[in-house]
């Protein structure tokens, strides 16, 4: 299992992040929209909490990967993720091992890199856009942190289940998450 490190900078205006970004030189790298599915996990019919699989199609490819939340922080979450060719062959396997998606899910993204460094301008629908910061290590988040002008308390390392809680929202029980 790989580690994501990442973080979220949480409510934030687009045009004054894509700003930052190309005053830092970062490379737009693409605009799309996303869809996925969602399976929870579930071990002798109990949630298995914090692992879930997640069937991803970004516009470019379509992947299913297991995530798992070990800890909230920049290092929290683990995953392993393989690339499929087709979304609904894929959802139709996975339904054959059992699992039932729990959600479908739309996100808009817009994606830029600056070295190793992925930064991902995400609008979900209700709630306000985010950026997600990722890089290979601890050290390469924190440091593009800093150089957008934010400082360490301005990230957060909740997921986006955590994220809809923060505006008052249970992302559970949209079985479908869709821009109107």
């Amino acid at each position: 299992m790989e580690t994501e490190y990442e973080v979220k900078i949480l409510d934030i205006d687009i045009q004054d992040i894509q700003t930052k970004l190309k005053k830092i030189k970062a490379t737009k790298i693409a605009e799309r929209s996303m869809k996925r599915l969602v399976y929870d996990i579930k071990l002798d019919k109990t949630e298995h909490l914090g692992k879930w699989i997640r069937l991803r199609d970004n516009g470019k490819k379509i992947t299913l990967t297991i995530k798992e939340i070990v800890h909230k922080g920049i290092d929290g979450t683990k995953e392993t993720e393989i690339e499929v060719s087709d979304f609904e062959k894929t959802d139709q396997f996975i339904r054959l091992l059992g699992f039932e998606p729990q959600a479908y899910q739309e996100n808009k993204r817009i994606s830029y890199k600056l070295g190793n460094i992925e930064f991902e301008i995400d609008s979900w629908p209700k709630i306000p856009p985010y950026l997600e910061i990722e890089g290979k290590s601890i050290q390469e988040v924190e440091k593009a942190i800093k150089l957008l002008g934010f400082k360490p308390e301005d990230a957060t390392s909740i997921g986006v289940t955590d994220v809809y809680e923060k505006y008052g929202l249970d992302i559970h029980e949209f079985k479908e998450l869709k821009f109107d």
